[in-house]
């Protein structure tokens, strides 16, 4: 099934700056002894998990160009496997953005690598808690999120607590 839908298209690129905005608060200031946090032992890593949401990433470029392709990345160094991370981000974003067709419905998007990796997002903030460096909360509602926004760097928080 394929959809060239104006309005999915920019509801998908909402959802991927969502993506970013709520795992770069996710990633941001965490410390680099955080990507080996295994608790409980044998559990994914932070860099496990991380290196598999930019493989939804890829992946998802895959299916929405026709030709579904899975790799398993091992894990990069922190600093880096944030960067690829976002950089996934973009590229998915990017193709979003152009005319090039979508082989792929956003529903199948949705509730394939997109819910995942939100699932994912959710995972690292508890790991944070775990791990003893907690983020503070905010109200997302009120989050500056913004379609085509999906690196690292965010809009400060509204108001955390």
């Amino acid at each position: 099934m394929t959809t060239d839908n104006s309005s999915d298209r920019q509801l998908l690129r909402h959802m991927l700056a969502t993506l970013a905005y709520r795992g770069g608060k996710t990633l941001r200031g965490a410390p680099e002894t955080f990507a080996a946090f295994d608790q409980p032992p044998g559990g994914k890593t932070p860099a496990q998990i991380l290196a598999h949401m930019g493989d939804l990433f890829d992946w998802a470029l895959t299916m929405v160009k026709g030709k579904q392709e899975w790799h398993n990345s091992t894990p990069l160094p922190w600093a880096e496997e944030v960067q690829r991370f976002f950089k996934t981000l973009q590229t998915f974003d990017d193709y979003l953005a152009s005319d090039s067709p979508l082989a792929l419905s956003a529903e199948k998007l949705v509730q394939g690598p997109i819910a995942d990796a939100l699932t994912h997002v959710g995972q690292l903030a508890m790991l944070r808690r775990l791990a003893g460096c907690p983020m503070k909360a905010e109200n997302y509602a009120q989050a500056e999120v913004v379609a085509g926004r999906v690196g690292l760097e965010q809009t400060p928080p509204h108001k955390e607590f």
